[in-house]
């Protein structure tokens, strides 16, 4: 896998109002709007490529992740977008699928999270590699270099999937700074857990 291809295909934005950040990503897939909606919330392929899910999918009805977080699901148009909250009411996810040339689709992400345990834009280091992870498992997915005889839990413990996180981690890390939105000791401090999060035993 060429991580820095993978990195490289991420756009990646942090911004701060009041005490609330927003983390915004996209990146662009090989697939019609309509295929990769399906791939995103159709619980036998999302179980594939990210994570076990149930739940009631339309809009009052609330899914859950296995043994992670869960949410209600607030908008809903296929297949160009929806929003939920994500492990607590303050926490807003929203997903849009932007139409391509060549039957291709933007997938734009938009995480935006109030009381956030780091200061400022830093938290950002919490989710966007968490989020970047996933923007490259359904890209393998929907391409179909996704290891069909491995479970996505035990493809994010590859040693090459380490290797991505730590360079997800230090682009997050330029995506924060660039936004002038926190301190250099806070963004450090922020990044330091991260990494240990999601690329363990590797240093900054």
């Amino acid at each position: 896998m060429d991580i820095l291809e993978h990195i490289n295909a991420v756009h990646r934005e942090v911004s701060r109002t009041g005490e609330t950040a927003t983390v915004l990503m996209r990146r662009s897939y090989q697939a019609d709007p309509e295929e990769l909606w399906d791939a995103l919330t159709d619980p036998e392929r999302m179980k594939r490529w990210f994570w076990p899910v149930t739940g009631d999918f339309k809009v009052g009805g609330s899914f859950q992740l296995q043994d992670n977080a869960g949410g209600e699901i607030l908008e809903c148009e296929p297949p160009k977008r929806f929003k939920v909250t994500f492990g607590g009411p303050t926490s807003l996810l929203e997903l849009r699928l932007i139409p391509g040339a060549n039957a291709s689709t933007e997938l734009e992400l938009e995480h935006t999270v109030s009381e956030l345990p780091a200061p400022g834009g830093a938290g950002a280091l919490y989710v966007g590699p968490g989020w970047e992870g996933g923007f490259l498992a359904l890209a393998m997915y929907v391409d179909g270099t996704f290891p069909t005889d491995r479970t996505p839990v035990e493809v994010a413990d590859d040693p090459v999937m380490v290797d991505f996180n730590e360079q997800s981690v230090r682009a997050w890390m330029v995506a924060v700074r660039d936004s002038g939105t926190t301190t250099e000791k806070d963004l450090y401090e922020a990044a330091e857990l991260s990494m240990n999060q999601f690329a363990p035993g590797r240093e900054l």
